[in-house]
C-alpha cells in the first residue's frame, strides 16, 4: 500500500523570522489523519532568517534528528556528558546532522547567526527507552557519500558508522541526478517514509517534488529513479517499524 501526500497539503506556519512546513500535526497544526507514522512523529522544515532562532526551550523522551540542507545553525544546550552542567555549544553547517537524544530531559536553544537564511528539517522520532541520559552527537556527511547511493545518517546500533539513536528506525540520505536509480528490498514487517528535499524524483512510478513525502506499508520493494531532465534530487528515507505499537514495545520491557 502506497500514500502520496503533497508538499502543499502540510501544515504551515509563518511568523516572518521563521517560515515551518509541518508534515505531521505540530503546535497550531492539528490533523487527525496525520499524527505521524510508526514512531516517526516529527517532520518540520524550517527557513529561519538570519539573526533569529529558537530560544531556550524543553525536549524530553524523544530522538530529534536535525538535517541540515543550507546554512548554519548554532546550537546550545545545558546537558554536557549525559548529565546537567555546562553544557555545550555547536555550530552546524550544511551537510552537518545532528543527532540529539531527549531522555530525562534537555535545555536547549538554536539560532541562526549567520548571514544567510538556514533550511533545515528536524525530525523527531519516538524512542523504545524512556528516561535515558540525554546525549548529543553530530557528524558531517559529505555530498559524493549520499551521491546516487545509501547513506545510513542514524540507526539504533550504530552500524556503518551511522549516529546511534534509541528507536527502531533507520534514516537515510541520497543525492541523486543524471540518469541515477536506487532500490531497497522492503518487507511486511517494517514500514517506509520517504521525504523529497529538493528536486525531482520518480519513486515506486509516483512523480515527487520537494516537499512530497511517499508511505509505503507492506510493499516489497523501493524503487527511486532520476532523469536526466530533472533537477537534482535529495532525499531522506526513513524505515520504521509497521506499527507503533511493534515500535515502542521495547520500552515496556
Amino acid at each position: 500500500m502506497m500514500e502520496l501526500r503533497r508538499s502543499s497539503e502540510r501544515g504551515h506556519a509563518d511568523r516572518g523570522w521563521l517560515r515551518s512546513f509541518h508534515s505531521f500535526s505540530f503546535a497550531d497544526y492539528v490533523d487527525l489523519r496525520h499524527m505521524g507514522f510508526g514512531n516517526l512523529r516529527v517532520i518540520n522544515e524550517d527557513f529561519i532568517a538570519p539573526g533569529t532562532g529558537f530560544g531556550t526551550h524543553g525536549h524530553r523522551d524523544m530522538e530529534i534528528v536535525t538535517y541540515v540542507v543550507s546554512g548554519e545553525l548554532t546550537h546550545q544546550d545545558n546537558v554536557e556528558n549525559g548529565q546537567p552542567g555546562q553544557g555545550h555549544q555547536a555550530l552546524i553547517s550544511a551537510g552537518d546532522v545532528q543527532r540529539m537524544s531527549a531522555g530525562q530531559g534537555v535545555l536547549h536553544s538554536e539560532y541562526n547567526r549567520g548571514s544567510q537564511p538556514t533550511h533545515l528539517l528536524q525530525i523527531w522520532i519516538q524512542p523504545y527507552r524512556l528516561g535515558v541520559p540525554p546525549s548529543y552527537e553530530q557528524k558531517h556527511f559529505a555530498p559524493l557519500s549520499k551521491r546516487g547511493r545509501w547513506c545510513l545518517l542514524a540507526s539504533q546500533d550504530a552500524r556503518q558508522g551511522s549516529m546511534q539513536i534509541n528507536a527502531d528506525a533507520a534514516v537515510y540520505a541520497s543525492v541523486l541526478g543524471g540518469h541515477d536509480a536506487l532500490e531497497m528490498p522492503l518487507t511486511a514487517e517494517r514500514s517506509t517514509y520517504v521525504h523529497l528535499v529538493r528536486g525531482q524524483l520518480d519513486v515506486n512510478g509516483y512523480p515527487l517534488q520537494a516537499g512530497d513525502a511517499l508511505k509505503l506499508s507492506e510493499e516489497s520493494s523501493l524503487a527511486l529513479r532520476h532523469t536526466d531532465d530533472q533537477p537534482e534530487a535529495e532525499v531522506l528515507v526513513f524505515d520504521l517499524p509497521a506499527s507503533i505499537s511493534k515500535a515502542l514495545k521495547r520500552a515496556a520491557a
